[in-house]
């Protein structure tokens, strides 16, 4: 049986995005530092396919006796889209691992994310 033309632009879409698919896009490739802390961008990734297509004939047209057993001429055509969005960086330390937003929305956000670092720095000054 033959495969249908669409088969095959689907196909060659699909292979097209696997191939730009890899866990390196959504968590980067991780960072070492001097201070002995590793940083790793995180992202978010979207991804969006559409395809499609049709046998098409002329309007009010008739098939010629010779063509009655061919299928109708086939138009198709597929179509991608990939985002890319920063969210931020996973910062892990000797003793503590934080999300660094790569953009923070309010000021109630920065100040959220500031209090375990606050807090671990007080207990250091309180220990010394």
């Amino acid at each position: 049986m033959d495969r249908h033309p669409i088969e095959g632009i689907m196909t060659t879409t699909l292979e097209s995005i696997r191939d730009m698919i890899d866990v390196n896009t959504v968590i980067g490739e991780p960072i070492a530092t001097a201070d002995g802390s590793t940083v790793i961008p995180i992202s978010r990734v979207s991804f969006g396919f559409v395809a499609g297509g049709a046998e098409y004939r002329s309007p009010g047209a008739a098939r010629p006796p010779e063509d009655a057993g061919r299928p109708f001429p086939f138009a198709g055509g597929t179509g991608a889209g990939v985002t890319v969005q920063p969210l931020g960086f996973l910062v892990t330390g000797p003793d503590s691992v934080r999300m660094l937003p790569a953009r923070c929305e309010q000021p109630i956000d920065r100040l959220i994310e500031l209090i375990p670092q606050t807090v671990c720095d007080i207990k250091k000054m309180l220990k010394g």
